[in-house]
């Protein structure tokens, strides 16, 4: 594989080849290569169709031993406090390596089962030493083409179990949604539910993994029916802490997969007119600003975002000199930080 930047690959296509195939002359051929604008849509589509179809692989146009460092961080959103503690980690550790940065949002998605070839011919255009993904899922034809180009790069988070191989950052999440659970179990609750993000996104399984270990270690009856899924966005978390309010038996706790959809679980109770720790107790999960801002201020388990973007852009460093990382995932160590919104039940002593 190619994703240390250490390994070759065996010889591909000319551009002539690539440019007889697509029809096209050898300059215009090039433009699309090299991410120029100045080429028509039907022209561009015959080019990369051909550059795939033959496995072009484009050589780096610069010598890293002469130009200035250059990275490529691509985030799925600059919306969000999440984004705003990546790009801080990744901005203080490329400044210690002396490298620059340039940021892109949300340009991993694909059209159809094609990767947006554009952006990924533009990275190797502009000289791009390496890549941080955060919170990206990429395709199989983007993987392929970053080992092609024989790009290094490291993904921050990433949304599905990446092929091995790669190189990934993240947090503890089996191990916050422990803590955050017994945090709940040592206050005196039993009807304990979650509000999870995506299913089958990697970091939301493993906090609730986490959830039903604890509780299963305290010999605490696991209810199916507690277990809500809201994709990590907070109008669907409101909407599923009615749905475990309006249970026969609705929990005393939640433990909310991210502080953003404890946001949506604050709005439900108060529409309910029932208080945050009075009727329900939350533990949320980041420790975003917004945990420090909301009453009452949550109890949540903290994920360190900014020092996971930092040994990521630090690991991308390592990959790009051709030292390849010991292991391919590196897990930093989460931990609770207690605030008020959790108490004991009205009817329970504490453990």
């Amino acid at each position: 594989m190619v994703r240390t930047g250490g390994a070759s690959v065996a010889a591909g296509p000319t551009l002539a080849v690539v440019a007889r195939e697509a029809g096209v002359s050898v300059p215009t051929a090039s433009k699309v290569v090299n991410g120029r604008e100045d080429v028509a849509p039907e022209t561009r589509r015959r080019v990369t169709e051909a550059l795939d179809r033959l496995g072009y692989v484009r050589r780096p146009r610069f010598d890293a031993a002469k130009t200035p460092g250059l990275v490529d961080l691509v985030v799925h959103s600059l919306d969000n406090s999440w984004s705003g503690a990546v790009l801080h980690g990744v901005e203080a550790a490329a400044h210690d390596a002396g490298l620059e940065v340039v940021v892109s949002a949300g340009l991993t998605r694909t059209r159809g089962a094609r990767p947006e070839r554009g952006w990924l011919d533009k990275l190797t255009a502009r000289g791009s030493s390496g890549v941080l993904f955060n919170l990206a899922e990429l395709t199989p034809s983007q993987y392929a083409w970053l080992e092609q180009h024989r790009i290094p790069f490291v993904m921050i988070d990433p949304v599905l179990e990446p092929p091995s191989g790669v190189v990934s950052v993240g947090a503890a999440n089996w191990h916050g949604g422990v803590t955050a659970t017994e945090h709940l179990l040592a206050l005196g609750h039993e009807r304990i539910a979650v509000v999870a993000g995506h299913q089958r996104k990697m970091c939301s399984a493993a906090r609730v993994a986490g959830y039903r270990s604890a509780l299963a270690s305290a010999g605490v009856r696991h209810r199916p029916e507690y277990v809500r899924h809201a994709g990590f966005d907070e109008g669907v978390a409101h909407l599923r802490t009615l749905e475990l309010l309006d249970l026969p038996e609705p929990p005393t706790a939640v433990f909310v997969c991210s502080d953003r959809m404890a946001l949506g679980v604050y709005e439900a109770l108060a529409e309910r007119g029932l208080s945050v720790p009075d009727d329900l107790s939350v533990v949320g999960f980041d420790d975003l600003p917004e945990a420090r801002w909301i009453s009452p201020a949550l109890t949540t388990v903290r994920q360190p975002l900014s020092e996971m973007a930092a040994t990521a852009l630090r690991l991308l460093v390592r990959m790009m000199d051709g030292d390849p990382p010991e292991s391919t995932r590196t897990e930093l160590s989460t931990r609770l930080v207690r605030r008020s919104s959790t108490a004991a039940p009205r009817d329970a002593t504490p453990r």
